[in-house]
């Protein structure tokens, strides 16, 4: 299985929407440990934007 050689933007892609959707208040969609979802996907964003993958 071959990464995307822009999986980072593509994670900060996903992290974005997500924090969109879930912190609308007009919304209100919401699901047990979201916030530490979103934490460890922007980790992984971040850590893959920082090496350029």
């Amino acid at each position: 299985m071959r990464v995307p050689a822009n999986l980072g933007r593509l994670l900060l892609a996903v992290w974005l929407i997500l924090f969109g959707l879930l912190t609308a208040p007009f919304l209100k969609i919401s699901f047990a440990y979201s916030g530490d979802v979103l934490a460890v996907l922007a980790i992984v964003a971040g850590v893959l934007l920082l090496m350029e993958r």
